[in-house]
């Protein structure tokens, strides 16, 4: 008789603790898990931070280093006219032709490239239609402005243009990885080919 007195005093206890407890701060949230997750403690990258000697929380990256996926041949042609040429004689693309890559590059080329080159290549992209900027070259029948036909332009030229840009085109070497690129020179060789 005693324990089964002890046990209802212990569970009306417990009860009356957790209802008192419960009803007690409607604006409370309660236990919070991990705080500094809703506050963080990190700094924004514009923030002054005394953590580092020049006083700045974004850091310049190492020299001779390169952001993760972006292990490049073109730091051996560098944006010189040499290295242009260079590139055109000895950067082959490493990606075997596939119908899934040209496929790939075919959608690259579609986001990157028709507002200027069009989409067959003949440059009639719709930036050039508005009359703002000169057309560039016709991939098949066009004249480069380095020298030579448009449809004669090796994988490395074709792809050196697109790192580093040429004339009013800009470089592309930070919005689209090697393997990008290699993709698009795929797509360009067979603009290459319409007459």
């Amino acid at each position: 008789m005693n324990k089964l007195r002890i046990t209802g005093v212990i569970f009306l206890t417990v009860a009356a603790a957790a209802v008192v407890s419960s009803c007690s701060d409607k604006k409370s949230t309660g236990w919070e898990y991990a705080r500094n997750m809703y506050d963080p403690l990190a700094f924004n990258p514009d923030q002054p931070n005394k953590h580092f000697a020049n006083g700045q929380t974004a850091q310049t990256p190492p020299a001779h280093t390169m952001p993760v996926g972006f292990d490049e041949p073109e730091t051996d042609y560098p944006n010189t006219p040499e290295g242009y040429q260079s590139a055109g004689l000895n950067l082959k693309n490493p990606l075997p032709l596939t119908k899934a890559n040209l496929e790939e590059g075919k959608m690259l080329y579609a986001q990157m490239c028709t507002q200027c080159h069009g989409l067959t290549g003949k440059g009639d992209g719709s930036i050039v239609k508005l009359e703002k900027f000169p057309a560039p070259p016709s991939y098949s029948t066009g004249q480069s402005s380095r020298g030579g036909g448009m449809n004669e332009l090796s994988d490395g030229k074709i792809f050196h243009t697109i790192t580093y840009g040429v004339n009013m085109m800009g470089p592309h070497r930070y919005q689209l990885t090697p393997t990008e690129r290699w993709k698009i020179v795929q797509f360009v060789h067979e603009l290459q080919k319409l007459q």
